[in-house]
This record gives structure tokens, sequence and C-alpha cells, in this order.
């Protein structure tokens, strides 16, 4: 779950809609021509199909599922649906540009690595699904899959979205605000869901970091981008030097923060 979460300005007319899948709230903001329309009804209702078949191909937590079956060794990359191969293989670039700190195989108690692709799936199927939002003419929209976002204006005379990046050592606080008219936003931490990430070189949790929030043109980049550089622990910040991002914020364990920023998205909250 990452801490970002959608500040709507009060003329806003926002249509609002959430469901519960991939074992995280997916939720919608739309506004414009077909915010409350039956097409905009229907984008959402595609989204939603798109990400449950995406969830019985990639959950790591269905036996039934493409992804622990592949793992099993009870089919070839090559028999799986071609949403396998392009996923396996945006973790292979992961890997390479993260020098190893993000992987798709991570190492199990018993000496084995697991192909657990999730690191790339969640931002990966936010984006693609999005595509069904960009469709719809005149129509703005903020699509959240557990808290990592991708956004579009279509009308340049409306307002930015305006994502709140929550503090992850006081949850209920603001640290940032950033203004996003399109483009994408991704948090990586532990405040929500506890010590669930690793560095997949060694098996250790990461030390020295406390959140890593991306802005990126592609959620599906700025999700992999923010766990690899979470992962990098005191390394993050110079690592996320090297990527082409728009912004990030590093939050250290001691609460201070760095800002690096080619786009001025992320703005202190006062």
């Amino acid at each position: 779950m990452s801490n970002t979460a959608v500040i709507a300005r009060a003329d806003d007319r926002i249509q609002r809609r959430v469901e519960h899948l991939m074992g995280m709230p997916i939720s919608l903001a739309l506004r414009g021509r077909h915010a409350a329309s039956a097409a905009g009804h229907e984008a959402w209702q595609a989204v939603i199909d798109q990400l449950r078949h995406v969830d019985a191909i990639f959950s790591t937590y269905r036996p039934d599922s493409i992804i622990n079956r592949l793992d099993l060794g009870e089919f070839a990359v090559a028999e799986c649906p071609a949403e396998v191969a392009e996923v396996l293989a945006l973790g292979r670039e992961a890997e390479r540009v993260s020098g190893g700190a993000f992987s798709v195989e991570l190492p199990t108690g018993d000496g084995r690595r697991r192909l657990d692709p999730s690191g790339v799936v969640k931002g990966w199927a936010a984006q693609r699904a999005s595509d069904f939002l960009a469709a719809l003419d005149d129509t703005d929209f903020c699509l959240s899959a557990g808290g990592d976002i991708v956004c579009h204006t279509a009308d340049p005379s409306r307002s930015a979205w305006r994502i709140g990046i929550e503090h992850p050592l006081s949850p209920n606080t603001l640290i940032a605000v950033a203004p996003i008219r399109s483009g994408a936003v991704a948090t990586s931490g532990m405040a929500h869901r506890g010590a669930h990430l690793i560095d997949p070189r060694t098996g250790e949790t990461p030390c020295g970091v406390a959140s890593v929030t991306v802005i990126a043109s592609s959620l599906t980049w700025a999700d992999i981008d923010a766990t690899a550089a979470y992962v990098q622990g005191r390394d993050a910040a110079e690592w996320l030097q090297t990527r082409p991002i728009r912004s990030a914020l590093v939050v250290w364990a001691d609460g201070t923060t760095t800002r690096l920023a080619t786009n001025p998205d992320l703005r202190p909250n006062t």
C-alpha cells in the first residue's frame, strides 16, 4: 500500500468509484464530459475486468494462477499468456538498471528463489488499464491502485490533480503535495504493510530510508523505480539521479528528506 491520496478542490465536480481486487483498493476519480455518463461507467468496468484478468495470471496468492504454475515448472514462458513474457522482460530490465536491487526472483528461506513479479505487476497493470479511461473524450481521470496513481488531464483549463504524500513516520499527516496534470506517482515504504520489502541480493530488509516517492510519465516505471530506490537504502537518492524520472522525494529513517526534481512537482505541505 502506498502513502498517497487524491486531494479534491471544493470546486471540482468529481465522480468517484472504488472496487477491491488484487488485494488492494482500486479507486477512480473522474471529471469532465464522461464523469457521470454511461461511457464513463463502461470504461471503469473495462478497467476492473482487465485487472481481474491480470490477477488471474499474476496473483502469487492463488495456487491456480499462471505465475505460480510457471514457478512450479508446469509451463514454459512461451506457453503462458503474452502478458507474462512482457512482465518478465520488464523485470529483467529493472534488475539490470538497478544492479539487482529489483528482481522478479526473490530468495526464500529454503535457499531457492521464487518467481514473484508483483513489484512490476501493480504499476504495469494500472498503467495499462488506464488506456480505457484515456480514450474518454474531454475527461480527466485519476486512477489509484493501492495508492499508486496514474493521472490525466484532458483540458488544460482544468486544475491539476493534487496528490498528497503521507509522512511515513506520521501517516496521518502529509509531507508533500504533488500537482499532477498527466503522469504517475508511486511510493514505496513500510508504513502500511510493515517489512514486506527485501533486498533480492541479500534477502535482508533495507535500512536507512523510510519511504521513496517517484513521479514519472508512466506508473510502470514510477513504481519499479520507487521500489528499487527503497531497496538501495542509503544510496536511494544517488541511484534515482541516474533514472529518467520527473521528480522524487526520499524520506530517510530519521525523518529528514531529499528532493530530486527536473520538474517542480513535489511541494512541501505547508
